[in-house]
């Protein structure tokens, strides 16, 4: 056993006393192949390493929520290429595939892992890592597979009927049909708890690593499983073990009853015979002599006189469900040699499969609940000051609402003149200042000889004393502002236009489209780099979404993980979603007809849902704006982390929201506290709510879309202004309106 405790800081080469250092695909591919051998490492060391190996198991390691779906997806996905590499290898087809699916099955040129086979995995108690865990158990359900063939026809044995007076049919049959005909339900269970110790013993024979991993979760189950399981489920247990070379003969006979221990001396010889066999048909052969030696020791029924069919039949199912439950107990599942069920379900699975291996119609709806499942594990974790993290959902906001760019176009015009958001020359007096520190770099001129051609304004601001100036220090200031909006449902309904009531529109997601179009004509113009992102709570929308793609996904993956996840599947299709609308690396006009076409439909929601529903396949997904309780505090970290990997000089973080968050109101604050003690400055504005005022330091409320666009917009002005006189500029441009402008921002003491 002290062997076994240097496994993981052999692999993780000395980093991590206990393994978690493991991290990449090469490393885990030594791992899987690393033999299990103690390195010369000092006596103190040694001590050590096997006190944290001994005391340390999976569940102690893992918290439970790292022990949900999308986290153990996770860890596989790490190591998916090495575990790629080896099913080549195995099946000798290097075009093979390795892909997780709804249902574990074995394609042409494919092989689909289940990933509910890795979470059973991670639910043991066992001295073993999550990197472990993820590689073994995915390089164990590959073997299983990939060398599972049991379709091979050959007539009845004779030697498996023995006491048959009546002449064998001569026609050929499959093994399982022949051993159902043998033995019954018995038989079949015996034979796949024997094939899959064998599979394991010769599939694995090249990853010692891993194979140790496999000893190591079941001998931490061999106790419990013996206690638990029937005297036929004793002996099967201890064929399992013998087989796969898991557990020594001497510790099984210590667990097992008495009468199985002695049965156990009996089959040890037919044990060992199973390592040897070269088909399935032999193994299938040992299974019976097994089963005879069960029965004539008593663990296993016999067959009374003048038994009926369904009293045989009856007797059958329950000596094969001792032997199932027992196994059951101890190895780790892998469908297609569990029992004749799964092995049908994963074999049918192929058979439904193309001659080009396309799917079957009956898979699809599952495989959205995969693709899913993978989509949330590939998420980005965010974590908060509070110390708690969440998976957050981001991709490209749905290009098809370019289709409503024209219409949107006209739209926003109409409602920039109705509320007087003007749309040119949005920068005003700030151009030629953000013109020369752009172009140049300097303060206040070119280098010597080189001459502004914003000179004369300069000289009659006072900004120069000549023509000519040259600075010593450079002192280019560099700009970045993000706008984060609040993309539910509620964003889209009817408000009153004015604070004191009366007519109602759908205004505030249209307005702060406005605001965000306004915004991006402003940073435009003085080149900053801008960016405006969606947030909301529900499904997901994909970039390449149409309203019928969207909602067959949505329908699709909803049904499938209430199957596979229960109570877990609002978890996993509810998800925290960030929407890229314009993100920072792309240009302002390759993104003007989506922010146009996205006006449109917060413009005219019912207008746009008609016309979805006209045309589902062509039409934008207007139906991933749904009810739902957003989380505020996950996106806005998210945002400012994109903002802080700018590396600009000055930073303004602009957060639009129409209610209170649903996680909760002091992480956001200290959300907020804490990105603004990195130097970017926070913007919170509120429709017609006031948690803006608690979480903000900087906050206005808004309750009119007039207004809405304007604040939005001289937020950033002002932060901009302020950021030049804070520097040391405040001139003829700070002195006229500027601080009034700034006492409009609602600041804490101190801010």
């Amino acid at each position: 056993m002290q062997e076994k405790q240097w496994r993981s800081f052999e692999i993780a080469g000395g980093a991590n006393v206990d393994g978690d250092a493991v991290d990449g695909e090469i490393m885990l591919l030594h791992m899987a192949k690393l033999p299990r051998r103690r390195p010369r490492r000092s006596l103190q060391r040694c001590e050590t390493i096997n006190f944290v190996r001994a005391h340390s198991t999976l569940h102690e390691i893992l918290s439970p929520e790292e022990r949900a779906i999308e986290y153990v997806v996770a860890r596989y996905q790490r190591v998916a290429p090495a575990v790629t590499r080896v099913a080549r290898s195995l099946a000798g087809d290097d075009e093979l595939q390795v892909r997780l699916g709804s249902t574990a099955s074995a394609r042409t040129r494919e092989i689909v892992l289940d990933p509910g086979i890795f979470q059973a995995a991670y639910a043991r108690r066992a001295p073993v890592t999550p990197s472990e865990v993820a590689l073994a158990s995915a390089l164990h359900e590959v073997v299983h597979l990939v060398s599972t063939h049991l379709e091979e026809a050959r007539p009845l044995p004779p030697s498996w009927f023995p006491k048959r007076e009546t002449p064998l049919p001569e026609e050929p049959v499959d093994l399982l049909t022949a051993l159902t005909e043998a033995g019954g339900d018995a038989a079949v269970s015996m034979f796949f708890a024997l094939e899959d110790g064998r599979q394991e013993l010769t599939g694995m024979a090249a990853y010692p690593g891993a194979r140790s991993v496999l000893t190591d979760m079941y001998q931490s189950s061999i106790r419990s499983a013996m206690e638990a399981a029937k005297p036929l489920g004793q002996l099967a247990i201890s064929g399992f073990a013998l087989v796969g070379e898991h557990v020594e003969r001497d510790v099984l006979e210590k667990a097992a009853k008495p009468k199985v221990a002695v049965a156990l001396a009996d089959a040890t010889p037919f044990f060992e015979a199973v390592k040897e066999a070269e088909n399935a048909w032999e193994v299938g052969t040992l299974a019976l002599q097994v089963l005879e030696i069960a029965k004539l020791h008593g663990l296993a029924s016999e067959s009374p006189a003048n038994e009926s069919a369904a009293q045989k039949k009856l007797r059958e199912e329950l000596d094969g469900q001792a032997i199932e439950e027992g196994v059951d107990r101890v190895r780790l599942i892998s469908p297609i040699v569990q029992n004749l069920d799964g092995y049908e379900r994963t074999r049918q699975l192929e058979q439904r499969a193309g001659a080009d291996g396309e799917q079957g119609p009956s898979d699809v709806a599952d495989d959205a609940a995969t693709d899913q499942l993978l989509r949330v594990s590939q998420a980005p974790t965010v974590f908060l000051p509070t110390g708690q993290g969440g998976r957050l959902m981001v991709s490209g906001f749905p290009q098809r609402f370019r289709q409503f760019g024209p219409a949107g176009r006209e739209t926003l015009l109409e409602a920039a003149s109705a509320w007087g958001v003007a749309q040119r020359h949005v920068s005003g007096e700030l151009f030629p200042l953000f013109a020369a520190n752009q172009r140049r770099g300097l303060r206040s001129g070119y280098d010597a000889g080189d001459i502004s051609p914003h000179a004369p304004l300069f000289l009659g601001a006072g900004l120069y004393q000549r023509m000519y100036e040259r600075r010593a220090l450079r002192t280019r200031r560099s700009y970045a502002v993000s706008l984060l909006i609040d993309g539910s449902a509620s964003m889209l309904q009817p408000r009153p236009l004015t604070s004191t009531g009366g007519r109602t529109a759908p205004w505030g997601l249209a307005a702060a489209t406005l605001g965000a179009w306004t915004l991006a004509r402003l940073c435009d113009e003085l080149q900053i780099d801008f960016e405006v992102a969606l947030f909301n709570r529900s499904f997901s929308a994909r970039s390449d979404d149409s309203e019928w793609s969207f909602s067959r996904r949505k329908s699709g993956a909803t049904g499938g993980l209430r199957r596979s996840q229960g109570q877990a599947a609002d978890r996993l299709t509810n998800t925290i979603n960030h929407y890229l609308v314009k993100p920072f690396n792309a240009r302002w006009r390759t993104s003007e007809d989506l922010l146009a076409g996205l006006f449109y439909a917060a413009s005219h929601p019912t207008r746009a849902a008609a016309e979805a529903r006209k045309a589902p396949h062509d039409s934008p997904p207007v139906g991933m704006f749904e009810k739902a309780a957003n989380v505020d505090e996950f996106n806005l970290s998210y945002a400012a982390q994109r903002l802080s990997r700018l590396g600009a000089t000055v930073r303004v973080l602009v957060v639009l929201a129409d209610g209170m968050t649903r996680g909760s109101l002091n992480s956001l604050a200290r959300s907020v506290e804490a990105v603004e003690h990195t130097g970017t400055t926070v913007l919170g504005i509120g429709i017609g709510d006031d948690t803006v005022q608690v979480a903000y330091g900087r906050h206005q409320i808004v309750e009119r879309p007039d207004t809405l666009a304007t604040a939005m917009v001289d937020g950033v002005r002002t932060a901009l202004r302020r950021s030049l006189a804070l520097s040391g500029l405040d001139e003829w441009w700070t002195r006229a309106g500027t601080r009034e402008q700034m006492s409009a921002w609602k600041e804490k003491p101190g801010a």
